[in-house]
């Protein structure tokens, strides 16, 4: 069963920046592609930034330009560096990774941006 872990939320001030992780049980160059998904409250989960095993990336229009997905093989992890951060920028923030037709995901991450 692959275990995906999220850490590194919080509440951080608009304008801001915070750094999140997620840890994988499995080699990461074993998926497909990695990456982070966010549900605001009241909204549908929405893709914000994927890394794919070639490590071509792809970022919402939203946070394109604020946020860098990044990942370190030797370590199994993947990150998302947030900076700029806005007030709807608040969600809960969701590791996966993709394989074939499997899904994977972490059990989520609040990330707060408020004064």
């Amino acid at each position: 069963q692959v275990q995906l872990v999220e850490s590194g939320g919080g509440l951080v001030w608009p304008g801001g920046s915070l750094r999140i992780s997620c840890a994988a049980s499995e080699n990461i160059f074993f998926f497909n592609t990695m990456g982070w998904y966010r549900r605001a409250p009241g909204k549908e989960r929405e893709l914000v930034a994927n890394i794919n095993v070639g490590g071509v990336t792809n970022y919402a229009e939203s946070v394109r330009g604020r946020f860098t997905i990044s990942r370190d093989g030797a370590k199994k992890m993947i990150y998302l560096q947030m900076n700029s951060l806005k007030p709807e920028d608040t969600a809960t923030y969701y590791c996966n990774a993709r394989v074939a037709s499997r899904v994977h995901w972490g059990q989520g991450i609040q990330v707060t941006v408020s004064s």
